[in-house]
């Protein structure tokens, strides 16, 4: 019987058409395109056991995907050209900016769309740094696509008194650093924790006047494939990997004539560890991008773990992204302060799932002197949420000297004055300017002005512009749902509420951090009054709040201030009158931060099924709210499961008494 069932398994295999067989084996060789990944893979028939296949990702390459675009004629052509040569088994090539960077597999390839916002602005950041230090030093720098800039000297603005021939002669002194060159009186470039070295590559292609870049990583795999990246882009004349500890290698650094001009730390997590290293091994001067992705921590879901990392308490409020920067803010200049150093913040932002900082690190004892009083505790009422800062320390000039004393406090009675609720304390944190708004501004002008230079170029200019428009000396901010929510009355219009403030003389702004922010100097007691005037033409029912609700008792104080509601036309700034992309809505499900590498390699799924298991549950939205009734609420689930625990034989003796 079983010669019986071979035969006839080979009659019916005999059957099938060798032009099949073809196909199919075609059609499994055959990779399915993804159009929403720009990257090729190549697979070949030499042994797949390659060294370079296993590389520990950074945060920025290990992510989701950016801001949704058309797909343009370069990515297209990039998906419709023949492979790369060089590739080896299964590897992948990736396309950003000027970048051509090499995956060791496809199936490990986690290339981050979304941080492609991050390393725009990372450059165009550096390119405006470089443009600043090279003037001082004689060096023009050329950026292509942007028109000719006419620079001036610092000795040339102090004798501005001497004549137009000097002037011309002293314009030709200036030499060009190209992109792509080599400037022996450029800057040195540090990334600490590289991984593909897909932001090193893109700095030795896109930023100009630049002397070195040196690509670190820890893992072995993951240098080798640096330096292949950079053979591959052809900036090996710039771009140096190394395998080294990223603390180590920053604390040789430090003191010594060679060190790093612009040090970024884009790390998987928090970059707390590496702080105290970056701190030193910058020249005095120097820039500093840092990027934390710990959000959890920082916005005050673990506040004693924030305090044992930064050494500040984070507390839950709805200003927590802008805190979350001022924090790592407070941490860097307390790190510096150790070394007699001070930092001086460019740009602060709060984007996607990730902060990041921009800051130039000096030297100088006296000026370290004033940080005390750069850094401030908040005051934050659990009820209605007003929040108060106390700054830790107090200065006072007294001609050419600066007087420094303890600050006195708290500015703040045992229980909130507005709804009689108890405060919560956090910080120590940042309380001055987080941007430079000269240097901010300078950065728009030179991504508006060359638009074909980033592909995240709108969100950009949009993030900027709303920074700029922020009010730099009021620290922290308001959100209009949160203040209608607790009185429980109607939210009035974002232009409404903003004019009635214009009326009262005060000032007022959007944040770049939340995007119904609202970042005023009016006190909390202005803003409950203007809650006060808007609840008084939209009722509450008294009688539905609880007697001990905040909401109860702001609205039982009659109102000090007669608030207007006509819109005003200041209160519209130009980013939302123009339209600009400031807050990009999620491009799809599970887009947030990957999880983090294996030591051995590769990345762990544990994590991304733990997310994926309770996403997407209502795909189908209910229309029909008689529908409701087919989901029971889950406390009534767990009262009558633990009901049914107790009273096991309900049923039974309730159907003995029928």
């Amino acid at each position: 019987m079983r010669l019986t069932v071979v035969l006839l398994a080979a009659q019916t295999a005999l059957r099938i058409s060798p032009r099949l067989l073809t196909s199919k084996a075609a059609a499994l060789r055959t990779p399915r395109p993804d159009p929403q990944r720009r990257f090729r893979t190549m697979e070949t028939s030499e042994d797949p056991q390659d060294p370079q296949n296993d590389v520990n990702k950074s945060e920025s390459d290990v992510n989701a995907p950016s801001e949704p675009r058309e797909p343009t004629e370069e990515s297209q052509r990039s998906l419709d050209a023949p492979a790369e040569p060089g590739l080896m088994p299964g590897e992948t090539v990736v396309r950003e900016g000027k970048a051509v960077i090499l995956f060791p597999n496809a199936n490990e390839v986690f290339y981050n769309p979304v941080q492609e916002f991050n390393r725009d602005l990372t450059c165009a950041v550096v390119t405006e740094f470089a443009r600043e230090v090279l003037a001082q030093r004689g060096v023009r720098i050329v950026v292509p696509g942007e028109t000719d800039r006419v620079v001036v000297r610092l000795a040339d603005e102090r004798n501005g008194g001497e004549g137009e021939g000097e002037g011309e002669e002293r314009r030709e002194e200036f030499r060009t650093a190209p992109v792509g060159k080599r400037c022996e009186e450029g800057l040195r470039v540090l990334e600490g924790l590289a991984a593909s070295g897909l932001r090193s590559v893109r700095f030795s292609l896109e930023v100009p006047g630049l002397k070195s870049v040196t690509a670190n990583d820890c893992s072995a795999k993951a240098a080798a494939l640096i330096a292949r990246n950079a053979a591959h882009n052809n900036v090996t004349h710039l771009l140096e990997a190394s395998q080294r500890d990223a603390s180590m290698l920053m604390y040789e650094a430090r003191g010594k004539k060679e060190c790093y001009d612009v040090i970024d730390l884009d790390p998987y997590g928090s970059p707390a560890p590496f702080l105290d290293a970056a701190v030193q091994a910058v020249s005095e001067g120097g820039l500093l991008c840092i990027t934390c992705t710990d959000m959890a921590v920082m916005a005050g879901n673990s506040g004693e773990t924030c305090y044992s990392k930064y050494g500040s308490v984070s507390i839950k409020s709805k200003y927590c992204h802008e805190m979350a920067l001022r924090i790592i803010l407070h941490s860097l200049d307390q790190r510096a302060n150790v070394y007699q150093r001070y930092i001086e913040p460019l740009l602060s932002v709060s984007v996607d799932f990730y902060i990041r900082v921009f800051v130039r690190v000096r030297t100088g004892q006296a000026k370290v002197k004033n940080s005390a009083s750069k850094q401030a505790v908040v005051y934050n009422c659990v009820g209605c949420g007003a929040f108060h800062l106390q700054r830790m320390g107090k200065r006072i000039s007294q001609g050419k000297h600066m007087k420094y004393s303890a600050a006195t406090g708290p500015p703040v009675g045992l229980n909130c004055e507005h709804c009689g609720q108890r405060y919560q304390l956090g910080g120590p944190l940042w309380a001055e300017p987080i941007h430079d708004t000269e240097f901010v501004q300078k950065v728009l002008a030179a991504v508006s002005g060359n638009p074909s230079r980033f592909g995240t170029s709108k969100r950009i200019e949009g993030v900027l512009s709303m920074v700029t428009e922020e009010l730099q000396d009021v620290p922290l901010y308001y959100v209009l749902d949160q203040l209608s929510s607790t009185v429980h009355c109607n939210t009035p219009s974002m232009l409404q509420f903003r004019s009635a403030l214009l009326h009262a003389g005060y000032r007022v702004s959007f944040s770049h951090a939340c995007k119904n922010a609202v970042k005023t100097d009016a006190p909390a007691g202005v803003l409950w009054d203007v809650m006060r005037c808007w609840e008084k033409s939209n009722p509450v029912k008294r009688e539905r709040l609880s007697e001990t609700s905040p909401a109860l008792r702001i609205l039982s104080t009659e109102p000090t201030l007669q608030a207007s509601f006509d819109v005003r036309d200041d209160a519209n700034p130009q980013s939302r009158k123009r339209h600009l992309t400031r807050f990009q809505e999620n491009p799809q499900a599970n887009w947030g931060p990957k999880a983090r590498a294996k030591a051995g390699g590769g990345v762990s799924s544990e994590l991304e099924d733990r997310r994926k298991q309770f996403q997407g549950k209502r795909k189908t939205q209910i229309t029909d709210s008689a529908q409701l009734k087919n989901f029971p609420c889950k406390k009534f689930r767990k009262v009558r499961s633990f009901h049914a625990l107790l009273f096991p034989n309900e049923r039974f003796i309730k159907a003995a008494f029928r």
